[in-house]
């Protein structure tokens, strides 16, 4: 069976997708993590965002390996890495550019064969996985995602305001729904989820409730 779960930046896909996982026993797929492992590598390398083919021939030659919880690049773990703000502000670059898309997406349904998984990003239910059995959009408010991602750097230790990461997140999303290819629009049968004043028990709890229900 493959759940999948898509919205917008800061809706806390991750963390719940995660934590559903867990609780049915089924293998976890971060795919906003390809895209973020592709662009550290890139800006590592000093890359020239303006060189659209050269990220696409850089992320054909990348080992990418996501599991529960690491993220292997090259064999290196880059779990925490790929999650600065730096990083999240730049992984456009690769999301917007169809070469890459078709090689990650590629990769994404070689991932799940055979396996029952929950993944999470922006395309899963519209471009990646049309067919998948459980189909959630799980969303916020603006002021809401901007308030969780903001407390997640600043845990980690970046110095950033409320104010630069509700801005950068707006024009994420923005970006996110104006792409050309797999744009962030919720499928025509997945079901709408806003976490507004839920705790993160509380959004799983909801989560597995749906999926259960499919399975009967």
């Amino acid at each position: 069976m493959i759940v999948t779960i898509d919205g917008p930046a800061g809706a806390g896909k991750s963390s719940a997708a995660r934590a559903l996982a867990k609780r049915l026993g089924y293998r976890f797929l971060d795919t906003g993590s390809m895209y973020r492992a592709v662009v550290l590598a890139a800006s590592q390398q000093g890359h020239d965002w303006d060189d659209d083919a050269g990220l696409v021939a850089l992320a054909k030659s990348l080992s990418i390996e996501v599991t529960d919880d690491v993220v292997l690049l090259d064999g290196r773990d880059v779990t925490r890495e790929i999650r600065t703000f730096e990083i999240t502000t730049l992984t456009y670059h690769a999301a917007d550019n169809p070469g890459v898309r078709e090689i990650l997406v590629e990769r994404q349904r070689q991932a799940v064969e055979g396996h029952h998984v929950v993944t999470e990003g922006r395309d899963q239910a519209t471009v990646v996985f049309p067919k998948a059995q459980c189909k959630i959009f799980l969303t916020a408010t603006d002021e809401e995602r901007a308030r969780r991602r903001h407390g997640d750097l600043l845990a980690r230790g970046e110095q950033v305001t409320f104010d630069e990461v509700l801005a950068k997140q707006r024009r994420r999303d923005e970006r996110d729904r104006n792409r050309t290819v797999g744009p962030l629009v919720k499928a025509a049968d997945a079901i709408e989820v806003v976490t507004d004043g839920m705790s993160a028990e509380q959004v799983v709890c909801r989560l597995e409730a749906l999926v259960r229900s499919r399975l009967t």
